[in-house]
């Protein structure tokens, strides 16, 4: 019977030492997940370029990063909702960080995903536009739909308002580029202003430097200047003890000559 019981002690020591690795192997397995990969951060960026309509029309996007997270399970890379939102946001940071990058070979060198950011926001404005476009036909066709019930409508009236909808479309698209050159010039106003103040921080720098500089120089006179006022006295002073001795001794031989 204490045979029977040791034993059963003894198994559930095991079975709780077994649960304990397994919890223990799962830690380390989300610990160590491995890093994003070229070609699964490419095969997320594609997913991500197909939802990115949906991203614009929703602030609620938690599920479409389940949906992203569940389309990369498929494809064999284990990552959850929370990891695919933050290296968007850190491949975004890195986007913007090439934007001042002018030549085309640079930005590939420093961020390889650049053209794939690139034609993800340029697919954006482009669908913004169309967005413009076609809330102005859509009015515009509401409105053609209330003159049609009105009598007397021409064939001539009918022409002008195909003209004044080519017009309003080009209106969208005048103010969209100027709107567009709006804020690049403002953009290029902050970077402007960003560079002033780091020309005024350097240029703080170097008068602080330099008025260092200037102290230290001053100090190494000063410390000159009392070094020959401190020898000047001691040639002084050892003058004044030769001449002393001197003295004393021709003293003392004219008192022998006396003797």
């Amino acid at each position: 019977m204490e045979g029977l019981h040791h034993h059963q002690y003894y198994h559930r020591q095991h079975h709780q030492q077994q649960h304990q690795q397994q919890a223990m192997n799962v830690n380390v397995d989300v610990d160590r997940l491995p890093q994003w990969s070229i070609q699964e951060t490419k095969e997320f960026l594609m997913i991500r370029a197909e939802l990115d309509p949906n991203f614009m029309e929703t602030k609620r996007n938690k599920q479409l990063w389940e949906f992203i997270s569940t389309r990369l399970k498929e494809k064999g890379y284990n990552r959850s909702a929370e990891q695919c939102k933050c290296k968007w946001k850190n491949l975004v940071t890195r986007y913007k960080g090439c934007e001042n990058v002018e030549e085309e070979a640079k930005r590939q060198q420093q961020f390889p995903f650049y053209n794939d950011l690139q034609a993800i926001f340029s697919a954006r404005k482009q669908t913004t536009l169309k967005k413009l476009c076609s809330d102005k036909e859509e009015d515009k066709g509401r409105y053609r739909g209330k003159e049609k019930g009105k009598k007397g409508v021409s064939i001539s009236g009918s022409t002008s308002e195909s003209i004044n909808d080519g017009n309003d479309i080009k209106e969208i698209l005048k103010c969209f580029m100027r709107q567009q050159m709006e804020m690049e010039i403002q953009w290029r106003e902050a970077l402007e202003e960003r560079e002033n103040e780091r020309r005024l921080k350097e240029m703080e720098w170097r008068r602080t430097m330099e008025a260092l500089e200037n102290e230290r120089v001053m100090m190494d006179i000063r410390w000159r200047e009392k070094e020959e006022q401190r020898r000047i006295r001691e040639e002084a002073r050892s003058e004044r003890i030769d001449a002393l001795v001197t003295t004393l001794l021709n003293k003392l031989t004219r008192d022998d000559h006396k003797k």
